[in-house]
């Protein structure tokens, strides 16, 4: 919600842009020490109950959130949903999407998450974006705050309401025909199960992998920028290219896991770092001006293909690093736990860059930061496979 609606947020709780900020880095920070203690928590509890603990804790903030409380009290909430989202809700997610996926579809069922994910988070902004306009009198421009503020309250119910509904339906109905739920449970969580999980190669291989694709996904936000600051774009026609991107992620997630499925998602994994390096390369160049608009689009196209394919398989490619599935949530948590750490550096590199270069220069920069980081990711993929190559002619 703060994403789409920034600057009501802003205004309804009367912070800066800097005290806002300051609530996603509790929210972060919380969050990353969650990756690592809610891993075995995954392995111990059927991901059902805790999927659905997660979705009725994080409604339960919304009570908090919509009475509008002071700053202090902002960031305690927001550190935690940090708890909430993270230490009930990832590896538990992850581990039952792998479940549901089998031996056979584990690139359908990674590619229909985050495709979901992406077209989910569109709609809810939208379905936000719809109930703020229904409850505003007037123009929006010209509404006052304490209209705002109660058209904001209804957002917050609505999003809190349809939560608790999911956490019902995930409570009840998120299990697996095959697989029960005592067979994918560890009796209890020990020391041992951690150290086991680290000697797995593919786990250290997959959080180079992770935190390399991830940082291209932070740089996905500066497209719409270079469309105004480069290719001279409008505010409406630079905002349609952010746009574009909500509905790209959810088609490459669906297709790159029905073509992974049917050879090695590793394999995968390296065509699409390849193409995020070809396409952050024509960025990289120069050749891109306001007079090239078609390459300017297929530069965008062929980037965040490469990108979100990325996304969509690493978790995938579990299955075949020989990641027993009993212990899926503790090598998530491991695994995020450095994977997810451009949460911490990408944003503020990403802005140092910009800020200290302005116009196509800085974003070059940007660029050349997406190559580096693909080139390495396409390094550990190649390892990976060559791992899994020589681990089947064993």
């Amino acid at each position: 919600m703060a994403r789409v609606f920034r600057p009501t947020v802003l205004e309804v709780f009367n912070l800066t842009n800097l005290e806002l900020g300051t609530c996603f880095a509790v929210y972060g920070f919380v969050a990353m020490v969650s990756y690592l203690f809610g891993g075995p928590i995954a392995d111990r509890f059927p991901p059902r109950k805790l999927i659905a603990t997660a979705l009725f804790s994080t409604a339960l903030g919304g009570i908090v959130f919509a009475a509008h409380p002071s700053y202090f009290v902002l960031k305690i909430l927001y550190g935690y949903w940090g708890f909430t989202t993270i230490f009930l809700f990832w590896a538990p997610m992850i581990k039952a999407t792998r479940v549901w996926g089998g031996k056979k579809s584990q690139g359908k069922a990674f590619g229909f998450l985050d495709g979901g994910r992406g077209l989910v988070g569109a709609s809810f902004g939208a379905l936000g974006v719809l109930i703020f306009s229904f409850f505003i009198v007037g123009e929006i421009e010209t509404a006052s705050l304490g209209n705002r503020t109660e058209a904001f309250n209804y957002i917050v119910w609505a999003t809190s309401t349809i939560m608790v509904c999911i956490g019902i339906f995930v409570w009840f109905f998120l299990k697996s025909d095959s697989i029960k739920e005592e067979e994918i449970q560890l009796q209890k969580i020990s020391l041992n199960q951690i150290k086991a999980v680290l000697k797995i190669p593919a786990v250290w291989l997959l959080m180079v992998i992770i935190l390399c694709a991830y940082v291209g996904y932070k740089i996905t936000d500066v497209f719409s920028l270079y469309a105004k600051e480069v290719m001279l774009y409008n505010e409406v026609s630079s905002a349609q290219i952010g746009t574009l991107l909500l509905f790209i992620r959810p088609a490459i997630g669906i297709a790159i896991g029905f073509i992974a499925d049917k050879s090695k998602t590793t394999l995968w994994l390296i065509i699409s770092f390849a193409l995020s390096i070809l396409g952050a390369l024509f960025f990289v160049s120069g050749v891109i001006t306001p007079n090239t608009t078609v390459l300017f689009l297929l530069s965008v196209l062929i980037t965040v293909s490469g990108v979100y394919a990325v996304r969509s398989l690493y978790f995938a490619t579990m299955q075949e690093g020989h990641i027993p599935l009993l212990v899926t949530g503790t090598a998530v948590g491991l695994i995020s736990l450095v994977g997810y750490t451009p949460d911490i550096f990408a944003g503020p590199l990403m802005g140092y860059l910009l800020d200290n270069s302005p116009g196509e220069l800085g974003h070059q920069h940007v660029f050349i930061m997406l190559t580096f980081f693909s080139l390495i990711g396409l390094l550990a993929s190649v390892v990976f496979y060559r791992i899994q190559i020589r681990n089947k002619s064993l």
